[in-house]
C-alpha cells in the first residue's frame, strides 16, 4: 500500500481495493478475502479495515451478507419506469442477457388488494404468474402477475413460454402493454425472496407495485415485483 499522509489509513485501503477492483483483480460477485487476511495484508487492525470496508460498501462496491463475508457487488442496472412496459429491451440496451423461470401459474379468486388494482369484484377469477427474472443468469427479480381471466381465460397458458409478456399480449391478444401506474417502496427482503435472489435478509429490495392498462384503456395487469437493491436503479422517466 503507497503511503499517503494526506488521507487516513482506511482512505488509502479502500483506494487501493477500489482500484482491486476495477482492474478486475476482484471480480463482481467475488468473496473478499477475510478481515484477518487484509488486516495482515496492509499490516492495521480490524478497526481500520471495517473503516475502508465500510467506506466501499457505502459507495456500493461491496455487499455484506452477515454469516458469508463481504462480496464485490454486481454492476447496476438502470431500468427506467416509462409509459412502456420494456424490460427485456432494457437490459439488453445496458449488454445483459435477459432470462426468466417461471415459479407459479395458477389460477386464483382475487384478493381484495388485486381487485381493486384491477377494478374487478373481490373473488373473481385471476391468472397468477410469478416469474423469476435473470440477468446474465443471475437473479435480480421476482415478478408476480395478475391478470383478469375474464379478458384473457387462457393466459396462463402463455405466460408459461412467453419470454417476455409485452410481446405476448400483442401478439396473442393484439393488446399494448402501456403503464398506467408505479409505486415505488423499498423494505427488507422476506426470506423466501432472498432464497430467489440470492440476497441477503439483512438488505433492501425495491418494491415497485404497477397498474398496467391496453390501448383501450382497459386494465389489463397489476404487478409487484421486487428488484435487488444492489443491482437495480430504477429511474422515472418524463413523459411530458
Amino acid at each position: 500500500m503507497a503511503n499517503n499522509s494526506e488521507n487516513p489509513v482506511y482512505v488509502q485501503i479502500a483506494d487501493e481495493l477500489r482500484q482491486n477492483i476495477n482492474d478486475g483483480i476482484y471480480k463482481a460477485g467475488d468473496k473478499l478475502p477475510t478481515e484477518q487476511q487484509l488486516s495482515l495484508r496492509f499490516g492495521v487492525n480490524r478497526h481500520t479495515l471495517r473503516r475502508a470496508i465500510s467506506l466501499l460498501k457505502s459507495e456500493g462496491l461491496l455487499l455484506v451478507d452477515q454469516g458469508r463475508g463481504t462480496f464485490i457487488a454486481n454492476a447496476v442496472i438502470r431500468y427506467p419506469i416509462g409509459k412502456r412496459v420494456r424490460y427485456n429491451e432494457t437490459l439488453k440496451a445496458q449488454g445483459h442477457e435477459a432470462s426468466f423461470k417461471v415459479l407459479r401459474s395458477l389460477e386464483i379468486p382475487a384478493k381484495s388488494a388485486v381487485a381493486e388494482a384491477l377494478e374487478i369484484k373481490i373473488g373473481s377469477p385471476v391468472g397468477l404468474s410469478e416469474r423469476l427474472g435473470l440477468a446474465d443468469d443471475q437473479p435480480i427479480s421476482v415478478s408476480t402477475s395478475y391478470f383478469p381471466l375474464s379478458l384473457f381465460p387462457d393466459i396462463l397458458i402463455h405466460c408459461q413460454q412467453a419470454r417476455s409478456i409485452s410481446q405476448m399480449l400483442r401478439e396473442i391478444y393484439n393488446c399494448d402493454h402501456i403503464r398506467r401506474s408505479t409505486r415505488i417502496s423499498a423494505r427488507l427482503v422476506k426470506r423466501q425472496d432472498a432464497r430467489l435472489l440470492e440476497f441477503p435478509l439483512n438488505h433492501p429490495i425495491l418494491l415497485a407495485e404497477s397498474v398496467n392498462v391496453d390501448q383501450h384503456g382497459r386494465i389489463i395487469q397489476y404487478g409487484v415485483t421486487r428488484f435487488r437493491g444492489d443491482r437495480m436503479e430504477l429511474v422515472f422517466e418524463n413523459t411530458l
